[in-house]
């Protein structure tokens, strides 16, 4: 497949993907809010922290290693040794449920049974969701390296409105029930995921159409592992590369969710102050999450199928090498405006989303601080998501293997800082952790690009800088808007109120007038995908 035509499916994949994130950040959102009027902050801070830690990280140590081996290269390949290889991911995955599961019932504090009821079947539930889970992966792998985009937004839509319907029925007819409402939830969600995937690759593996896209599976029997004579079970060289990705993928999911194993294992907060962390986390994270993670994934496919993994940049072909440059350094610079924006309109209006969102309950104490903090927070996330993503579909089996020693270090510095920040600062720790977190991997990953680039006439770091005149109204939008914030916000009244939103829609427009006229290149590339 021609590049051009590689960018413009991962182009439309990345947007599809980026709205089903916004399904699922609003329907959370939604869902927060409604089940805060039914249910206790402890209930939603084991479901949302402790029980979704489980699953999470059950299903990211059992397949995020397997994925991003087995998306690498060209969709052309041995594809019964590559299913074979991702039928491994559930024996890894009940793996890691027996053990994990084992961890969070008997060396974990346990809930109160009066306050949260049904602790033990709730990670019972959520450990076996993970499995269930898995069964679908290899499916998942080739919708993914195939860029099947309707199935994806179909699966997944489907999916979190089952969740969404199952959550707030049992929620309003049978509050009692506590942990079993969000375990059935979860099983439904996981349930209705891989059915989809099953029943779609029933109907088109021997249709005309796969025919005509000549698809490497014919039959639906060639999706279950099956031995090849006088063949390795595997290949090798998939196999290997997935063990280094495994390590690497072990320490990053300690850097991805530290905050939530500190809360879990250390005990520094507890299960009411852990809710409220969740909901103002899941609130600060809504952009991040739908627009950044999408693109993230997409274009970690693109850089894969266009850059040959390991090879010098003198060793690529030029055109490829020229187009995957200019589309790095737009989605730098896209992505760092999304954060700069965030980071300078989140900071004056933190406190008035909390206030309409939740009430007094979040917006006094330290709810606003926590999204103040969060929004500089996603300005490095944006970051972080593009530089790793390269570097991460470059690297050869080597370098992944020396960047774990990386990731080794900053988790150990990174849970340390946690502990202390947390101790010293309260909640707000944890954020602040983070982002010296993402820093340090910000500093790597751009090392290796400047690197790989260094040998040709390229780039594409510049994106990290924003043209000056847009710089001056960032400055000044933060200065009006804090004032304004002072002046307006938040016990002055609605019409008070009105004024300061008035104030920062302003201010926003002129940002983005001033980003239209000053970031042409980068207007002409998101309008052209």
């Amino acid at each position: 497949m021609a590049a051009q035509d590689v960018l413009g499916q991962t182009a439309r994949l990345a947007s599809s993907s980026a709205l089903l994130q916004v399904l699922f950040r609003v329907v959370t959102f939604a869902l927060n809010a409604f089940t805060l009027r039914y249910l206790s902050r402890e209930l939603i801070g084991v479901v949302n922290v402790r029980l979704t830690l489980l699953y999470s990280t059950v299903v990211f140590l059992a397949r995020e290693a397997f994925r991003r081996a087995c998306l690498s290269g060209s969709a052309k390949r041995n594809w019964t040794k590559t299913i074979n290889l991702l039928w491994l991911t559930v024996p890894l995955g009940v793996f890691w449920s027996l053990i994990l599961g084992l961890v969070w019932l008997h060396l974990l504090e346990v809930p109160d049974p009066s306050v949260v009821p049904h602790y033990q079947a709730g990670v019972v539930a959520f450990g076996l969701s993970a499995i269930i889970e898995l069964l679908g992966e290899p499916l998942w792998v080739l919708a993914q390296a195939h860029l099947f985009v309707r199935l994806k937004v179909i699966a997944e839509s489907l999916s979190i409105v089952s969740k969404c319907i199952l959550t707030v029925t049992l929620v309003i007819l049978y509050p009692h029930w506590g942990l079993y409402i969000f375990s059935l939830a979860q099983l439904l969600y996981v349930s209705v995921l891989v059915m989809c995937y099953v029943i779609y690759f029933v109907m088109f593996l021997g249709s005309p159409e796969a025919t005509k896209k000549s698809f490497p599976v014919a039959r639906v029997k060639a999706l279950l592992p099956s031995f090849v004579e006088d063949e390795t079970f595997v290949n090798w060289k998939e196999a290997r590369l997935t063990w280094s990705f495994f390590k690497q993928s072990f320490l990053k999911q300690i850097l991805t969710e530290g905050e939530r194993y500190v809360m879990t294992f250390l005990n520094v907060l507890n299960f009411g102050d852990q809710g409220v962390y969740d909901i103002v986390n899941n609130l600060g994270s809504l952009v991040a999450r739908f627009i950044f993670l999408p693109i993230e994934e997409s274009f970690y496919v693109f850089f894969a199928k266009v850059l040959e993994r390991g090879k010098t940049v003198k060793d690529q072909k030029q055109g490829d090498v020229a187009m995957a440059a200019n589309v790095l350094e737009l989605l730098l610079k896209l992505v760092l405006l999304i954060g700069l924006t965030i980071t300078v309109f989140g900071y004056a209006y933190s406190q008035l989303a909390l206030d309409i969102y939740g009430g007094s309950m979040l917006s006094s104490g330290t709810g606003p601080d926590l999204l103040r903090c969060y929004s500089l927070y996603v300005l490095f996330l944006a970051v972080n998501g593009i530089t790793e993503c390269f570097t991460s579909a470059l690297m050869c089996k080597e370098e992944v293997d020396r960047y774990n020693f990386v990731i080794l270090a900053l988790s150990f510095i990174f849970l340390c800082i946690s502990y202390f920040l947390t101790h010293w600062y309260g909640s707000v720790g944890f954020i602040l952790a983070n982002c010296f977190n993402m820093g340090i991997r910000i500093a790597h990953s751009t090392h290796y690009i400047h690197h790989f680039f260094r040998e040709s006439s390229h780039r594409p770091l510049r994106g990290l800088l924003p043209s000056p005149a847009l710089l001056l109204v960032y400055i000044i939008s933060a200065v009006v808007t804090a004032f304004s914030e002072v002046l307006f916000c938040c016990d002055k009244g609605w019409m008070a109120r009105l004024i300061h939103v008035s104030t920062g829609a302003l201010c926003l427009a002129a940002t983005l007038v001033t980003m239209f006229f000053s970031e042409t290149k980068l207007v002409h590339f998101v309008r052209s995908q």
